[in-house]
C-alpha cells in the first residue's frame, strides 16, 4: 500500500543533489537501517545521474510503502531519452560507459531489494527500485 508519494525533477546537477536528499529523508522516515539508507541513496544517485547524462533529464517519482509489518521506499526514474540499446550489456557486472559513478545499472541493482528496468531505443528508460525495512 502506498502511504505517500511525490515527484522530484532530475534535470541537472542540483536536481541530483535534491533527489539524494529526498531519498535520505524517505529512507529515515520509513525506518531503514543506516546501511540500507546508504545503499538506497547510492543507487538513487547513480540512477538520477544516468537520467541526466544519458536520458537528457527526467523525473524521480517516489512512494513510501507499507506491506504488513514492513515499510519501504519505491523510486521510479523516468526519462524520455534515447533509451538503452543493449540491456544485456548495460546490466553486465563491471560494464560502464565511463561517465557515471562507476556503479552501473548492475551495481545499483545489487544495492536494492527490487529492480525493474524498461527501456527501448528511441523510447526512453524507466527504472523502478524498492528497498524494504
Amino acid at each position: 500500500m502506498i502511504t505517500d508519494s511525490g515527484v522530484q525533477p532530475v534535470r541537472n546537477e542540483q536536481d541530483i543533489v535534491l533527489s539524494r536528499q529526498k531519498v535520505r529523508q524517505l529512507a529515515v522516515a520509513v525506518g531503514l537501517r543506516l546501511v540500507d539508507q546508504t545503499k538506497l541513496v547510492t543507487a538513487a544517485s547513480e540512477l538520477a545521474r544516468n537520467a541526466v547524462i544519458y536520458g537528457g533529464g527526467g523525473d524521480m517519482q517516489w512512494e513510501t510503502l507499507a506491506e504488513g509489518l514492513r515499510k519501504g521506499v519505491r523510486l521510479h526514474f523516468i526519462d524520455q531519452g534515447p533509451g538503452i540499446p543493449d540491456l544485456a550489456q548495460a546490466l553486465t557486472d563491471g560494464w560502464s560507459s565511463g561517465k557515471g559513478m562507476g556503479l552501473g545499472l548492475s551495481g545499483s541493482r545489487r544495492l536494492v531489494d527490487q529492480f525493474e528496468l524498461d527501456s527501448a531505443a528511441g523510447e526512453g528508460t524507466r527504472i523502478v527500485i524498492t528497498k524494504w525495512t
